[in-house]
């Protein structure tokens, strides 16, 4: 990637609830639990912040519904070194999420995507404006399949590096992969997604038109595939996890914005960053307030 890269996250803003419970709620069942934290949250604010607090230039583009979450989620970002576009949809509601996370820390997301879903394709291109070759375009799958398309497609135009994390899963995303430069998946996905696991799994996404895949494994670290270079495998970062949410997006958001920042391509070193920075979100509870702060992201990224 060049020098001077700026990240376009287009994506979902939410507001998340954690609720602590001893174990996972089975169907019929009524549990006791309790209220941990309230914090902003949605994969695409989640990847904007810990961009901005790497130091890479970003903006989020997302969009809200009329309520009351929405200031909540204005609030929130104004504190952020992230600049903001926030597309406000009438009659929508904004997106929030409630987290169930046990003592071992676990969590299962129940995510409402009204307002992500509902961005338009024409409103969401027009978002990249001005953005520049070489920039970065950071999508993940809150979106609609026509949004998505359009926006691979309008980067794909401009020469823009393309950045994807096929979660939640969609049944179409097959249809993405040649327009793709960078994917980011962890196991579950790769295996539901391709049929395959580990190195089989990265050939197959290769294969499909992704220049770059990063394969995160948990405990078992992560691998790094291109079109040009041999599979990296580069292990994990030792930590007590005490709430995973969010660490998927720390770590995309840390490997993306530690080569940009060094004017490189994804390599072992950005993918080290990554695993360091989402080792401190997974001893942390909550979502934005357990992503390292600017301090602790320099401190990362001078390793």
């Amino acid at each position: 990637m060049p020098a001077n890269v700026r990240a376009h996250v287009i994506g979902n803003v939410a507001v998340d609830e954690t609720i602590s419970v001893s174990t996972m709620p089975e169907a019929g069942a009524s549990i006791l639990g309790r209220e941990e934290t309230r914090d902003l949250g949605g994969k695409g604010a989640n990847q904007a912040v810990v961009m901005g607090r790497t130091g890479l230039p970003t903006t989020l583009v997302s969009a809200v519904g009329e309520d009351f979450r929405a200031q909540t989620i204005r609030n929130q970002l104004a504190l952020e070194p992230v600049d903001t576009k926030l597309i406000t949809l009438a009659g929508r509601s904004s997106d929030f999420s409630i987290i169930f996370t046990t003592p071992d820390g676990e969590n299962a997301i129940v995510t409402t995507t009204d307002s992500a879903g509902s961005l338009a394709p024409e409103e969401a291109v027009t978002a990249l404006e001005g953005a520049t070759a070489g920039d970065l375009v950071v999508l993940q799958g809150n979106l609609s399949e026509a949004t998505t398309r359009a926006l691979l497609e309008e980067a794909r135009r401009r020469k823009l590096v393309t950045a994807f994390n096929p979660s939640p899963l969609r049944p179409y995303f097959g249809a993405f992969w040649p327009l793709v430069d960078i994917a980011f998946l962890n196991r579950g996905e790769a295996e539901s997604l391709t049929g395959s696991s580990n190195g089989a799994a990265t050939d197959w996404l290769l294969q499909a038109g992704v220049a770059h895949v990063v394969l995160t494994l948990g405990g078992d670290g992560a691998l790094l595939a291109s079109q040009s270079k041999p599979v990296s495998n580069i292990p994990a970062v030792s930590a007590k996890a005490i709430d995973t949410t969010g660490a998927g997006d720390t770590f995309m958001a840390v490997a993306l914005a530690s080569a940009a920042l060094r004017g490189v391509e994804l390599d072992r070193r950005a993918i080290s960053h990554a695993a360091a920075a989402s080792a401190l979100t997974v001893s942390r509870r909550g979502t934005r307030s357990a992503f390292p702060t600017s301090e602790e992201m320099r401190s990362i990224l001078a390793g």
